[in-house]
């Protein structure tokens, strides 16, 4: 685990914790998904709207309901503040640039909402790629 892998997902726990839009409609905000980053990869688990946990060295049996799988160049678009055009949310790049989503798409899309506030939290934490 490097170091500043491990200070991104700290910053990145606090950032989410203390969202307000996620504290107001945390109760049902449970599921586990992985940000794959090319040279690094993530499993955040979230637990009624807080994390409950972010895994900086998942092994390849490690569980998860969905991942984001795009390249480092790709996340690093999505950690500006100020993204380009279609890489300002996960559908665009999803569409139009290097962005596959995999995995139960199911619990993503009732974990939608949330999910978007925290993913749009990437623009204030950065990314560590």
């Amino acid at each position: 685990m490097s170091s500043g892998l491990d200070n991104w997902a700290k910053k990145y726990e606090e950032a989410t914790n203390s969202d307000d839009t996620i504290k107001a409609m945390a109760k049902y905000y449970t599921c586990s998904f992985m940000f794959d980053m090319e040279s690094a990869k993530v499993i955040i688990e979230m637990h009624d709207g807080k994390v409950k946990n972010i895994n900086t060295n998942p092994s390849p049996l490690d569980p998860y309901d969905f991942a984001l799988r795009a390249s480092a160049k790709t996340w690093r678009e999505f950690g500006q503040p100020m993204p380009k055009p279609m890489y300002h949310g996960i559908w665009s790049a999803s569409f139009l640039k290097d962005l596959k989503i995999e995995g139960n798409h199911l619990i993503l899309m009732k974990n939608l909402r949330n999910f978007t506030v925290q993913f749009e939290l990437l623009r204030k934490t950065g990314v560590p790629v």
